[in-house]
């Protein structure tokens, strides 16, 4: 019988409330390259080690479809499930494989070029010192401020509405909502609410720059005419919830984990300030030590898979566990558990994924940390944390690597 028949294998079960990190990480890395995991009591294998991770994300016997998972087509796994919407967010270039995939993919990619992308610059750079400048206002109350509510929060929301041609008015619902839809703490009754109200935001968002186009991605997507038909108004305003959705989120955790690397190593924060270890440096070892997802949801065997012994039965659900693979000491050698910036090599992490489905806003949400974390620190040289490093806590979100604040002194 192969490992992942084992069905005395005992699941590991994944903290909806993100209690230690840490020890889930370590236990899920022990116990791989595969591990059984229940989540939120539905099962499941997930993946911790690079080397098999990077060959499944391109395997297309596992695909993104969930009618090809045995829990949903039995009824055992319903809309009810709070996972659902991480699973089945609707059609788009996420949720789709093969060439259906490389159309609604190739349409996204000739809408993101690398001009659009450095066309935001200056609208990402001017955000990031009005948002500095309200950073040091809530400092200048008591000595303290809330670097995630105050800037790793607001910025990549506003720079992924601008992209879109969200308006500005529109942010702070955007906030709310996404903060429900992740957070393990939203009854499923408001999240399939939430989940309703973000469809009917981006449809009729699709059908206004259907009528009237602008220069923004959401036009772009409506109006791209390589790689076969036009997008469907349904496969617009999915692929755009979704990038908003794990566009901002990603952000958020890239720039809060580069800053808590960075306070918590201040030798290796001092040789970024003087010049001697570049910022796309930082980005990289932060994006493999402490990656902004914790556990991709899901894909789905469409025939047994053997993978170095172990079988992926047909219709069973595969996660990849982004954070184990980021500490895999196979691939990183065995101080992956550790922060630096100073590796004599350099970090081959796949944070942002890898095969056909590797993200499309990697080169986004790099472009946001890489203004931001460097305007921080030039603002703020003394930036410490307000409180030990290690009382940080994590929001109750499963699939997310985001804290629920970071309080911190601007001024030293």
């Amino acid at each position: 019988m192969s490992h992942a028949q084992d069905v005395a294998t005992p699941a590991i079960v994944i903290d909806p409330l993100v209690r230690d990190l840490d020890g889930e990480t370590e236990l899920l890395r022990k116990a791989g390259p595969f591990a059984r995991i229940d989540l939120l009591g539905v099962p499941a294998w997930t993946v911790t080690r690079h080397s098999v991770a990077r060959e499944l994300l391109t395997d297309p016997r596992l695909v993104k479809d969930i009618g090809a998972w045995g829990l949903w087509q039995s009824g055992t796994v319903t809309r009810q499930w709070p996972l659902i919407g991480m699973v089945d967010p609707g059609r788009s270039m996420f949720t789709v494989d093969g060439t259906e995939h490389r159309r609604l993919r190739a349409k996204t990619a000739q809408a993101i070029t690398p001009r659009r992308l450095e066309s935001l610059r200056p609208a990402v750079e001017q955000l990031t010192e009005q948002l500095l400048d309200d950073l040091a206002e809530q400092a200048g109350r008591d000595g303290r401020a809330d670097l995630k509510t105050v800037f790793a929060q607001p910025l990549p929301m506003g720079v992924v509405c601008t992209l879109m041609g969200v308006p500005q008015a529109e942010i702070p619902r955007q906030m709310r909502l996404w903060k429900s839809f992740f957070s393990l703490l939203t009854p499923q009754e408001e999240r399939l609410a939430v989940i309703a109200e973000l469809g009917t935001i981006f449809t009729e968002l699709v059908r206004e720059k259907t009528a009237h186009p602008a220069d923004d991605l959401t036009s772009a997507l409506i109006l791209a005419e390589e790689g076969g038909a036009p997008l469907t108004e349904e496969e617009v305003a999915g692929n755009l919830k979704s990038m908003i959705g794990a566009g901002h989120e990603t952000t958020i955790g890239l720039i809060l984990n580069s800053v808590r690397g960075l306070l918590g190593h201040p030798d290796q924060l001092a040789m970024v300030l003087d010049g001697r270890i570049p910022w796309d440096t930082v980005v990289e070892e932060a994006l493999r030590w402490d990656p902004p997802v914790t556990h991709l949801l899901m894909r789905f065997a469409v025939e047994d898979i053997d993978v170095d012994g172990f079988v992926i039965a047909k219709g069973e659900g595969v996660v990849i566990s982004y954070r184990a693979i980021g500490r895999d000491t196979d691939q990183h050698g065995p101080d992956a558990d550790a922060f630096d910036i100073t590796r004599p090599s350099a970090v081959r992490h796949m944070a942002f994924g890898h095969g056909p489905h590797i993200c499309p806003g990697a080169a986004l949400s790099r472009l946001e940390a890489g203004i931001a974390l460097p305007a921080l620190f030039t603002r703020f040289p003394d930036l410490r944390p307000a409180l030990p490093l290690t009382q940080l806590r994590n929001l109750p979100v499963l699939t997310q690597n985001d804290l629920e604040s970071f309080p911190v002194l601007p001024h030293g």
